[in-house]
C-alpha cells in the first residue's frame, strides 16, 4: 500500500476449450467499461465539489430512471427507496449516484469532467512495462467523443476506458491516506561488476483529495464488506478486515437477446481495512452466467481468498540471516556468460556447453534471432563460432 511495490501480479486468458494461459498483460494494457468500481472515483468528485454530503437523501426512483430514452437500472427490482448517498454507493445504486450528478452537474459537465482529471484518472501511470492503456474519460470539449448521456453513462461507470492497474492505484491511494504511488515491479538491479541501481518509491500525487473526503471515502469502502447492507457482506471475513467496491458492467450490451449478453465482474479494494498493508483488484471477464455474474458473486470470493492467504502467510517482520548464497556452478556459469558478453558484439562464439537460456540470453542481446531446439545445454550451432554476424540474422541452437 504504501510503497506501490506488486507482490503479485496473474493474468489469464481462456482458450475456447476452457484452458487458462497467459496471453496478454490484461492488468496493464486491456482497457474497460469499469462499472461500479468507478463509483468511488464519482464519489470523490462530489464530495470534493462539495455539492453534497454522504448524509444527502435521494429516491432511487423505483430502481428505473430514462435518460434520452435510455434506461438506467438498479439490479435490486424496485429500486431501494429513498436513502442516503452513503448507502446508495454501499448498495452500487445506479439510480441513486445517476441522479445526484445529472442534478448538481447537468449544466456545467465541464466541472465535473475536469475534477476527475485533476485526480490524474485520464492519465496513464507511465510504467516501465510496454502496452500500458491510455485511460479515456470524455470531455465535453471534445464533441466527437461527448454526447447527451455521457454524464450519467460515466457516473456508474460506463462510457469509460481504464485498466486494472489504473483503477487499482486509485483505490490505493484511498487506501494510503490520499497519496497516490507509483506501480513498482523491480526494488532494484545489480551486477556484481557495477554499482547497484535502486528504484524508490515515486509518488504520483501526494493527495487526491481532502482529507475530510478521505475519510468518508474509506468508511464507505469498509461498509460496503461489513454492513448488512453492502453489495460484499456475504463474503465478509473472519481473519482479516476487508474495504472495497464490487462491480458489474456488460460487455456485450449492444445485444437485445439477455442471453447474448457478456459481464465483467471485479472488485478493487484493500486490506486490513483500519491499516491498509495492501491493496488488490480481482477482474473476471465473462463468467458463468449460470453460478453467477456480479461482483459480490464472482470476484469478491477470490479477492477475499487473497486477502485471507496474504494476511495469514505474511510474516509481521522479514528476518533474513543472509543473501550471500554459495553455489559454484551458478558462479561457474555466469562468469562464463559474463565474459562471453563483454568479448563478443559482433562475432559469433562458442556456445557449447552453456546452458540454453544463457545461450538465448547472450546471443538475443546482439541483436540475433534465436531459434532453440531442445532444453539444457547447448550441443550444436547453426552459425560456427568465429563467424561475423549481422542484425537479426537467424540462429538455430540445439541443446541436450
Amino acid at each position: 500500500t504504501k510503497t506501490g511495490a506488486i507482490k503479485a501480479m496473474v493474468n489469464l486468458g481462456r482458450s475456447p476449450k476452457g484452458f487458462y494461459y497467459e496471453r496478454l498483460n490484461y492488468a496493464i494494457g486491456e482497457l474497460y467499461e469499469p462499472g461500479s468500481t468507478f463509483k468511488l472515483m464519482i464519489l470523490a468528485a462530489l464530495l470534493e465539489d462539495r455539492v453534497v454530503d454522504t448524509s444527502y437523501v435521494v429516491d432511487t426512483k423505483k430502481g428505473v430512471l430514462t435518460y434520452y430514452g435510455k434506461k438506467v437500472r438498479d439490479s435490486h427490482r424496485g429500486g431501494y427507496g429513498k436513502i442516503s448517498l452513503s448507502k446508495a454507493f454501499e448498495v452500487s445504486s445506479n439510480t441513486g449516484i445517476v441522479q445526484v450528478v445529472d442534478k448538481y452537474y447537468k449544466n456545467n459537465p465541464q466541472k465535473f469532467v475536469n475534477r476527475l482529471y485533476n485526480m490524474g484518472l485520464n492519465s496513464p501511470l507511465e510504467l516501465p512495462i510496454k502496452g500500458e492503456g491510455i485511460p479515456f474519460i470524455p470531455h465535453p470539449k471534445n464533441k466527437g467523443k461527448w454526447s447527451g448521456i455521457s454524464l450519467q453513462w460515466m457516473s456508474y461507470g460506463y462510457g469509460v476506458l481504464i485498466t486494472p492497474l489504473q483503477i487499482l492505484t486509485f483505490y490505493n491511494a484511498v487506501a494510503n491516506n490520499g497519496e497516490m504511488v507509483k506501480p513498482q515491479f523491480v526494488k532494484a538491479v545489480k551486477d556484481r561488476h557495477s554499482k547497484q541501481t535502486v528504484f524508490e518509491k515515486k509518488v504520483i500525487n501526494p493527495a487526491i483529495c481532502s482529507k475530510e473526503t478521505l475519510n468518508k471515502l474509506q468508511a464507505v469502502l469498509k461498509n460496503v464488506v461489513h454492513k448488512k447492507h453492502g453489495t460484499g457482506h456475504r463474503f465478509k471475513s473472519s481473519k482479516v478486515t476487508m474495504a472495497g467496491k464490487t462491480g458489474t458492467s456488460q460487455k456485450h450490451y449492444a445485444y437485445a437477446d439477455k442471453d447474448k449478453l457478456g459481464y465483467i465482474s471485479s472488485f478493487a479494494g484493500y486490506f486490513p481495512a483500519e491499516n491498509p498493508g495492501y491493496s488488490c483488484i480481482v477482474v473476471i471477464h465473462e463468467p458463468d452466467k449460470s453460478i453467477g455474474y456480479y461482483g459480490s458473486d464472482v470476484s469478491g470470493p477470490v479477492f477475499k481468498k487473497i486477502a485471507e492467504q496474504t494476511y495469514t502467510d505474511t510474516p509481521v517482520s522479514d528476518q533474513i540471516k543472509s543473501l550471500k548464497i554459495e553455489d559454484k556452478k551458478t558462479q561457474r556459469n555466469y562468469q562464463q556468460f559474463y565474459t562471453i558478453a563483454n568479448k563478443y558484439k559482433t562475432i559469433m562464439p562458442n556456445l557449447n556447453g552453456i546452458p540454453a537460456m544463457d545461450a538465448i540470453a547472450l546471443l538475443e542481446n546482439m541483436g540475433l534471432k534465436v531459434r532453440l531446439k531442445g532444453n539444457g545445454i547447448i550441443t550444436d550451432q547453426s552459425v560456427k563460432p568465429g563467424t561475423k554476424v549481422a542484425p537479426d540474422q537467424a540462429v538455430v541452437l540445439k541443446s541436450s
